[in-house]
């Protein structure tokens, strides 16, 4: 892959969790593969290729893909708001998130316990989910910035969906850490845009 093939890889990750997140927040439901596709990311340890974050292929990734086209696309009729901020606040926190070596010992520390717990009740039942959510809300939810999601009460007002959610963001915001990792960098999406559009038509979207 190139380096700008990875990039958009791993971007697809941050606008795959923002459109899991939107669809929760409306519908209370996503798919456990879908589900199991993005948490299994957090688990992704010294990975040789970027391919290896996402277990080998991007095929769970095509609902990023075709947000973060329409994003390059400006379809601002068709464009989901929602998701599009929920992005813009997980770039911003994994930022915050990367300068804080205690909260990144916690994380580091907890997850090979969370590795454990997937081996007993599985990457997509409930228990996983609770168990990264309570991360989330122990690292990223410390910060003055928060992530509003927004939908249907009924839904996020039920521990399971709340904790998807969080889990969710979790993983797109390891997504974006990957992104920076990768060389990624905001302003790419003005500078670079026509590169990454032709890239991503070229995924057969």
């Amino acid at each position: 892959m190139t380096p700008l093939q990875e990039q958009i890889t791993a971007l697809g990750g941050v606008f795959q969790a923002a459109a899991l997140v939107d669809k929760l927040a409306h519908s209370g439901q996503v798919s456990d593969a879908a589900l199991a596709y993005m948490l299994k990311t957090l688990l992704v340890r010294n990975p040789e290729t970027t391919l290896d974050v996402y277990g080998g292929d991007d095929l769970g990734l095509r609902d990023g893909y075709k947000l973060l086209l329409a994003v390059l696309e400006r379809e601002t009729d068709n464009l989901p708001r929602e998701s599009l901020r929920y992005v813009v606040s997980m770039l911003s926190l994994e930022r915050q998130f990367s300068r804080r070596d205690d909260l990144l010992e916690i994380a580091g520390k907890r997850i090979p316990k969370i590795e454990q717990q997937v081996e007993l009740y599985g990457i997509s039942s409930d228990n996983i989910a609770s168990s990264f959510g309570g991360l989330y809300q122990d690292t990223i939810s410390t910060f003055k910035q928060r992530i509003q999601v927004h939908g249907d009460m009924r839904f996020l007002q039920q521990e399971a969906t709340a904790a998807k959610v969080r889990a969710l963001l979790f993983a797109g915001i390891r997504s974006a850490r990957l992104w920076r990792q990768l060389g990624g960098r905001r302003w790419h999406l003005l500078t670079k845009r026509g590169s990454m559009l032709n890239e991503l038509r070229a995924r057969n979207l």
